[in-house]
């Protein structure tokens, strides 16, 4: 099954702190892009890595052309139109950069959405920019959809201050945007805080669609109680319904596996293969076919609050 998502890549800061060098990545069959971008590096505010640096949020970059993006011929040729890039912070120091890269494929359904609340100008949380592939209706609405606090995907991440999978987003009174959700057939969604001070609440959702998914499972892990390990929190899974049951008692160990790396160095991980990849985590993903995951680390006021993993 094709995902909306073709390509991840994890940036980092160099030992200096003036470039922003590659770490890691996920291209299937795009060998000739990940080749463009294995050698070359971004200053502040270049790039579209350097872009989402410099202004400390999430950025969306709809079209390569005439634009800063600097390796718009790499993309052109492996059928990348459009890129989404993350900040991990960990108080002011930036602990890397997750960018995810869109085809041009004509059937791209789904959306990966930025949501921002200033308490200074507003009660209610409104869209600041979104990619949705061919759902131009639904962009149309989300643009003219306001949250309050615990109401929809952003407006839940929002009042919890932690990250969220939404389910059956299709049947949901809470969404706010179930007509739309119906039309296009977005089931579920992901919701991740990423606010950097107390100005401004910065809120990114990943909706997955039926036809091409973000991922065919969602998996958050937080910390024990005592702090010695993850444990699920929650989770959705297309092959495994029950994942809490699947999961039961199960620990991951700081620098066990992707979700334990993305807990101890706080940055994302990436694997293109979960055959030999360590933790219960892995081993239950890899056991349901699934062979390939990525982790993104949610810090909050400089502390580790969870980790988000996808697997297809």
């Amino acid at each position: 099954m094709k995902t909306l998502i073709r390509v991840t890549e994890i940036w980092v800061p160099n030992k200096q702190h003036t470039h922003l060098e590659f770490f890691d990545g996920l291209y299937g069959e795009l060998a000739d892009f990940k080749g463009a971008s294995e050698t070359i590096s971004f200053a502040y505010d270049e790039g579209l890595p350097g872009k989402a640096w410099a202004a400390r949020r999430p950025v969306i970059l709809h079209s390569f052309d005439n634009s800063y993006f600097l390796r718009t011929e790499a993309a052109k040729k492996a059928g990348l139109t459009a890129g989404i890039a993350l900040p991990i912070f960990a108080g002011d120091y930036l602990q890397a950069v997750i960018v995810f890269f869109i085809g041009d494929d004509v059937d791209n359904v789904g959306g990966i959405e930025i949501w921002s609340n200033t308490p200074a100008d507003s009660f209610d949380m409104g869209m600041d920019d979104g990619y949705y592939g061919t759902a131009e209706m639904f962009e149309w609405t989300a643009r003219h959809t306001k949250f309050r606090p615990g109401f929809g995907l952003p407006g839940t991440v929002w009042q919890s201050g932690m990250p969220v999978i939404m389910q059956d987003l299709l049947s949901s009174k809470r969404t706010l945007r179930r007509d739309s959700d119906v039309k296009i057939g977005i089931s579920k969604g992901v919701g991740i805080p990423c606010s950097f001070d107390n100005r401004q609440t910065v809120v990114m959702t990943f909706l997955s669609a039926l036809g091409t998914p973000i991922a065919r499972r969602f998996e958050i892990w937080v910390p024990t109680d005592d702090g010695s390990a993850l444990r699920f929190g929650a989770g959705d899974c297309d092959q495994q319904p029950h994942l809490a049951e699947c999961h039961g008692d199960a620990r991951i160990a700081a620098g066990e596996g992707a979700l334990g790396e993305a807990w101890q160095k706080g940055i994302p991980m990436v694997r293109a293969s979960l055959l030999f990849e360590p933790g219960a985590a892995a081993k239950a993903a890899s056991a349901a076919g699934l062979t390939t995951t990525v982790v993104v680390p949610v810090i909050q006021d400089g502390r580790f609050r969870a980790a988000v993993a996808w697997y297809f």
